[in-house]
């Protein structure tokens, strides 16, 4: 009989033990917070230059039209001039300003 009894403490406890889990209910479980978006850019770098303008200015043919209206700009806002000689060097294509 006392053998039963040890027999049977062992098993239930045993049971027991294997029935509880490592968590404990108490505290419940945490929320975590959403994470936060990134700040939102203030100010984009302004782009400017040939190819945006032909982009943004609807009509790209115009650029190239002398007689075209002041809204298409003129030669000089997209050409690269040489301070000592005052002749062109180049254009510009992109112009990025930080």
């Amino acid at each position: 009989m006392k053998n039963l009894l040890i027999v049977v403490l062992f098993f239930g406890l045993g049971g027991a033990a294997f029935g509880q889990t490592y968590r404990s209910k108490l505290g419940g479980e945490k929320v975590r917070a959403a994470p936060t978006p990134p700040p939102a850019v203030s100010q984009r770098g302004n782009v400017d230059g040939a190819v945006p303008d032909a982009v943004r200015g609807g009509n790209p043919l115009q650029m190239l039209n002398p007689k075209a209206p002041a809204q298409y700009g003129t030669a000089g806002q997209h050409v690269i001039l040489d301070p000592e000689t005052g002749k062109w060097r180049g254009i510009k294509l992109f112009e990025i300003f930080w």
